[in-house]
Formats: structure tokens, C-alpha cells, sequence
């Protein structure tokens, strides 16, 4: 097989599958195809048991500035505007309560100056503070056995967007597929990217492909394609697995605990499956490991690959995980795999958010967890927070620690727009129907109806970058 094309995305996930409904529904490219190597599209990282579930805002998330919170806002929005308009019998997402719970007079005074003097209340205008009365109307077990005497508050909006990740991007490959101008091959696996005259080839298991422009959008493997490529050489991975607990029928939403803002990983939060609202979850745990995919030894050649074996990525490591607060961080986290011992470590940060759970209450999740591909800035020995993306000539490189999946519409988004650039200008991207088919499905708080004004939606995101 050999096939030409004007855009091949690589990789099936959330990432991938976003851009790849962007550019077959909102432009005119003449051919596009989107390149999987397992059998089905999020079958990894996606998949709803490889992640927190969770629509990252930024309101309740205390590691976040509120700079970043600013940044993921709109690509939370535009993806909670599709589930809107998309997913009404919420196949594909629940909506329910959230918050972010500040027990102690430190935490709560925490609270109280994030929501007003560092200006969250005013960039959220759903999110509110509630005590402990109103807490309990919500999230009975959150208050139930806890210390009257001990403060409480939380910071509480009803936008909890629980999201089966999976599903969305089965979707956005779905109605992409619609577009006679798309090919989706699954079970085709990527074996080199090689640049050519005219854009690239890309050998795979299946055949080759020739095309214009291409986007790599492999997770933990887009690097290890870009730095084959050249591209991307002060840069190596710090891979953290996220484990589960699980327990039966505890809480109704989401409740976080606050997060250190040194700490690029998802607070310890307990939440409602999107499926299954008796199952509750806790976590993420974080643990470092030396391979690109939870479970697949095979993958630790491939870590090798991206790290590099070189001296400015064991200092980047050595300078990172020195941090007085980032390193018994790693040390805590693996003693929650150990069998006994870790469920026991690891049972004061549930019972913070539900005092009366027991040992017996709690048991691992077997089969849950994936892998996040911190980035690691080896010029400056740095860990980086967001999402990185390397652009080349004719490619873009998408390596997607979180927020990555709620913010998928928006790197879609952008990099519609880079690839019309590539190719020419010999397409446009309809950014102002874009976003009537996303953010503008998404209620304000104001209104409860759409949150542009798309007929204006192009004007308003070019000031974006």
C-alpha cells in the first residue's frame, strides 16, 4: 500500500482525533488520514480507565495560576460546548458538582484568598464558596465523622464535567469520518518518519504514506519521532504512571484537595466514575517509571530512545528530583504500590475528603492508571507544567502531559490553522463555525445559553497565541 495525502495525523487518541475532526469538518483540505497503531482509536492513554475523567477548568485546581487557568478555561469550554451539543443522553460525560475542599484555618484562609484577592471568583463566575452546612447538602460523607471544631470550606461550582475520554474521541472520529476527504486506519503501526521534497513519507506496518504536512500527535512517542527527526534535543521525558483506589458509593462529584503549585500532577481528588456513579475513585497516585506505556516493557527501549543516556538529562533528572518538595513527593508514591503497605499510606489522604472511609473500604484499581510524559527542559534542568508542542517544517510534534486531553479542542484549534499555513494557504479554516459547534454550545453563567458570540468567533481567537 502506498498513499497519498495532503495531512496524516499520527495517533488515535484524544489529541489526534480532535485534530482530526477540526480539520475534515471545519476546512477544505482535499485528503486527510489518521494513523493508529493498535486496533481501535483510545485504546491507551484515552481509554475512561487510563485517567482522572476529569474537564480540567482551572477553578478548582490550586496548582494552577490563574494565567494558566485563563489559558485552560477556553479549551475546557470548547470542549464542555461539544459534549453539549453532541452527547445529550450523556454517553460520552456527566455533569455534576464539584469543588475543591480547604479543611484547617490555613487551607480555608487559602481558599478564601484564591477566590477573591487572587481573582478566581471573578474569572469563575459559577464557582462560589460554600461552609461546612452547604458542603453537606452536596457531599454528605465529605462532612460526615469530621472534627466540628476543625474549619472548613470549599470552593463549589455545578460545572463538573466527568468526561469518558475514550468515547469523545470515538466521536470526534465518527463525525469526522463522515467527510469522504477522511481515512482512519487503526492497527497500523508507525515504523519511521522520513522528510521528502514535497512533505514526508511515513513507513509503516501497512504500506507507506506520502503527504504535504503531518502531526504527530503519539503522546510520550512524539518526542522520541521528533528527536529522530532532529527536532526537539533539549528536551527528554520524565514518564509518571497514575494509579487508583477504589471504593463503593461515596461521594456524588468531584472533590479535590488543594494541590501545591510546585507539583505538575493532579491533586488527590475522590470522584463518581462517569459511568458508574457507585464506584468511587481515588487518586491519581504518581509514580515514575522508565517506559512510554503503563504495563508494556517493550516500551522501555523507547524511553531509552527519548531520555537520550547523555549528561544534560542526568542533571535535568538529578536537579529535579533534588527539589525539597518534589522528591519525598516520588518517595511517598511508591510505597502506595507496595501490596499492604501502600493502601495504608495512602488511606489519610481519602479520609481527608472522607473522614470515616476504613482500610477494608479501599482496594487498589487493578487495570487503571496510565502514563503522563512530564516534559523536562534540559537547557535550563526545568519540569515543565503544560503541554508541549514542537513545530517544524511541515510538522507539528504534540506531546500532551495534562491538561492535554481538556484542552484538546483548543491545540486543535491552533494547529488547524498551522496546518492551512503549511500547505500554502491553499485552504482556509472556518474558525467562526469551529467554535459555533463547540464553545458556543457551552452555558454561561449568566444566561445559561451559548458562551460567544460566534457570528464574531474569528476575531476573538485570533488573539489567542
Amino acid at each position: 500500500m502506498s498513499e497519498r495525502y495532503d495531512l496524516v495525523i499520527v495517533g488515535g487518541g484524544i489529541s489526534g482525533a480532535s485534530l482530526l475532526y477540526a480539520t475534515a469538518k471545519f476546512t477544505d483540505i482535499d485528503s486527510i488520514a489518521l494513523v493508529e497503531k493498535e486496533s481501535d482509536v483510545a485504546a491507551i492513554n484515552s481509554h475512561r480507565t487510563n485517567n482522572s475523567q476529569t474537564l480540567h477548568f482551572g477553578d478548582i485546581e490550586t496548582n494552577y495560576t490563574l494565567e494558566k487557568a485563563e489559558e485552560v478555561k477556553e479549551g475546557a469550554e470548547l470542549l464542555a460546548g461539544y459534549l453539549e451539543h453532541h452527547d445529550p443522553d450523556r454517553e460520552m460525560h456527566a455533569k455534576r458538582s464539584k469543588m475543591v475542599l480547604g479543611v484547617g484555618e490555613e487551607e480555608v484562609a487559602q481558599l478564601d484568598r484564591r477566590y477573591g484577592e487572587e481573582g478566581f471568583g471573578e474569572l469563575f463566575p459559577k464557582l462560589r464558596p460554600i461552609d461546612r452546612e452547604e458542603i453537606a447538602d452536596l457531599e454528605p460523607k465529605v462532612v460526615e465523622g469530621r472534627d466540628p471544631d476543625v474549619a472548613m470550606r470549599a470552593l463549589q461550582t455545578p460545572d463538573g464535567y466527568v468526561v469518558d475520554y475514550g468515547q469523545t474521541t470515538k466521536s470526534f472520529v465518527e463525525r469526522a469520518a463522515e467527510e469522504a476527504s477522511v481515512d482512519v486506519y487503526t492497527g497500523t503501526e508507525v515504523t519511521s518518519v522520513e522528510p521528502t521534497r514535497e512533505g514526508y513519507e511515513i513507513s509503516t506496518s501497512d504500506g507507506d504514506f506520502e503527504c504535504e504536512a503531518a502531526v504527530v500527535a503519539a503522546g510520550s512517542h512524539s518526542l522520541q519521532i521528533a528527536k529522530e527527526l532532529g527536532y526537539g534535543q533539549d528536551k527528554v521525558l520524565l514518564p509518571v504512571a497514575g494509579s487508583f483506589f477504589l471504593a463503593d458509593d461515596l461521594l456524588n462529584g468531584k472533590v479535590y484537595t488543594l494541590q501545591m503549585k510546585k507539583l505538575p500532577f493532579a491533586a488527590v481528588h475522590g470522584d463518581a466514575d462517569v459511568h458508574d456513579g457507585s464506584i468511587t475513585r481515588f487518586g491519581p497516585t504518581a509514580k515514575l517509571v522508565p517506559t512510554l506505556e503503563r504495563g508494556r516493557i517493550s516500551t522501555v527501549s523507547d524511553f531509552l530512545d527519548v531520555f537520550g543516556l547523555n549528561a544534560a538529562a542526568f542533571l535535568s533528572y538529578a536537579n529535579i528530583l533534588s527539589d525539597r518538595v518534589l522528591l519525598p513527593y516520588v518517595l511517598r508514591n511508591l510505597v502506595y504500590d507496595l501490596p499492604e503497605v501502600g493502601p495504608r499510606q495512602f488511606l489519610p489522604h481519602v479520609q481527608k475528603v472522607v473522614p470515616s472511609v476504613e482500610l477494608d473500604d479501599i482496594e487498589r484499581a487493578e487495570g487503571y492508571g496510565g502514563v503522563r510524559p512530564q516534559i523536562v527542559d534540559t537547557s535550563d534542568r526545568s519540569l515543565d507544567m503544560g503541554e508541549a508542542k514542537i513545530v517544524g517544517k511541515d510538522i507539528i510534534f504534540n506531546i500532551t502531559p495534562s491538561p492535554g486531553a481538556s484542552t484538546c479542542l483548543k491545540n486543535a484549534m491552533r494547529d488547524a490553522r498551522t496546518v492551512v499555513d503549511f500547505l500554502d494557504g491553499d485552504y482556509a479554516f472556518d474558525e467562526a463555525a469551529f467554535r459555533a459547534e463547540t464553545i458556543g454550545h457551552f452555558p454561561t453563567a449568566d444566561t445559561g445559553g451559548p458562551s460567544v458570540d460566534t457570528e464574531g468567533a474569528a476575531g476573538v481567537a485570533a488573539d489567542d497565541d
